[in-house]
């Protein structure tokens, strides 16, 4: 990570969400719910089509701030709302979830860290799928 201050902006991540991607996230989170793997019950539900998980859009979208940390444990703090969901078509090339973010204040906790705080930006087919997404991160000491 360089230097960060208010302000800095996050190298942007690009991720393509498969079905795949969507059976091992169900796998692992034991999340079977049929929106995330069947057309048929995702149409019956209103949905435009399987969509991805969005405690796994979630994770996504936090990797953008623990890769920039260099480290899954300097995340102190992390909350999102779900505005839209990511439609994920049943073909090879998935759904593209693009995320940003900027640092938008630093401030020392009360354990002597410095702790910066990162608005996120997660958009699919340009328009946004979470909502207030933010991230506290303990940034390097020296």
């Amino acid at each position: 990570m360089t230097a960060a201050e208010v302000g800095t902006e996050l190298p942007p991540l690009s991720v393509r969400v498969t079905r795949a991607d969507l059976v091992r996230y169900a796998g692992a989170s034991g999340d079977f719910n049929p929106i995330h793997w069947s057309d048929r019950v995702a149409a019956a539900a209103g949905l435009p089509g399987v969509i991805a998980h969005g405690m796994l859009t979630m994770a996504i979208a936090g990797r953008l701030v623990t890769d920039w940390a260099g480290s899954p444990a300097a995340m102190r703090s992390y909350g999102v709302r779900f505005t839209r969901p990511v439609v994920v078509p049943d073909d090879d090339e998935g759904a593209l979830v693009e995320i940003s973010g900027k640092v938008t204040d630093i401030r020392e906790s009360e354990r002597g860290e410095r702790i910066a705080k990162v608005a996120i930006t997660a958009t699919f087919e340009g328009k946004s799928v979470l909502g207030r997404a933010v991230a506290e991160v303990a940034l390097p000491t020296g």
